[in-house]
């Protein structure tokens, strides 16, 4: 039988603590920089984005929000544009990889190495079963309750290149989120000596915040989400299934809702 109380125990930290005052220094001013370009600042705008709905004469869920929109007129324009975002998320998980990499790290060190194919894809599998049910619950309930927007994940117009573009925008927010806010920055508060479950908290709220434009609901729906995919990350050491189940989880979400919408009732 599985002690699930030692499994959910996080692993000693695999990374060399960094005791030299100075380098800690430019660690801080490092994480500082790279969540200000990327996620952080993504944060401090959901914030401002909520406040804004709260801010409105009218109920959470009678405002309606939506993730991927069209992005120009011209069909050809728009296209190029959503490859642009797809370009930065990707840029934004590389340069946490980067970074890692540059400080003394090896893809094995995260995770991110090809030796165990088969189980990272059946841990991925298994972790978007875990997460997106529920998640789903959560979000017709927080929406019934009035504690969350109406969420469109994706409002494109029905082009050819529409299905294409939802999956690469899935595998590159998946890859941009679970490399920065698990991998990098994990990584980085171990260096710096904060505790597994102190880092674990601090990323999931990270995850949390920059979800705070669709409601409370998504706040606390991906603070959960944040906790679990940290701590499979700290037991196993394996990002590869962290980063498939957010893809799956994202493709079904953006792909499903294009496809279902005005089709079926219960969608808000």
């Amino acid at each position: 039988m599985v002690n699930l109380r030692a499994w959910l125990a996080p692993t000693p930290p695999g990374a060399d603590l960094i005791t030299d005052p100075a380098e800690r220094r430019l660690v801080r001013l490092e994480l500082l920089v790279v969540f200000t370009v990327t996620l952080g600042l993504s944060g401090l705008s959901s914030l401002l984005s909520l406040l804004d709905a709260l801010a409105q004469p009218t109920a959470l869920s009678q405002q309606s929000v939506a993730i991927n929109v069209p992005q120009a007129d011209v069909d050809v324009l728009d296209l190029l544009k959503q490859l642009v975002g797809v370009l930065r998320l990707t840029a934004w998980g590389a340069l946490g990889l980067y970074l890692l990499y540059r400080a003394g790290m090896r893809l094995a060190t995260i995770g991110l190495d090809g030796r165990r194919k088969g189980r990272d894809a059946a841990l991925g599998v298994g972790l978007a079963a875990l997460i997106g049910l529920p998640g789903l619950g959560l979000y017709l309930v927080s929406h019934a309750i009035g504690i969350n927007l109406a969420v469109a994940p994706s409002t494109l117009d029905d082009t050819w290149w529409r299905p294409l573009v939802l999956t690469l925008l899935a595998a590159a927010n998946a890859w941009a989120e679970e490399m920065l806010v698990v991998g990098y920055l994990i990584s980085r508060l171990r260096q710096l000596g904060m505790r597994e479950n102190a880092s674990l908290f601090s990323a999931a709220v990270l995850r949390g915040s920059y979800h705070l434009y669709q409601g409370f609901g998504g706040f606390i729906g991906n603070v959960v989400m944040g906790l679990v995919f940290g701590r499979v990350w700290q037991r196993t050491n394996r990002l590869w299934p962290l980063v498939l189940a957010h893809t799956l989880l994202d493709f079904i979400a953006f792909v499903g809702y294009s496809l279902l919408r005005g089709k079926v009732s219960w969608l808000p």
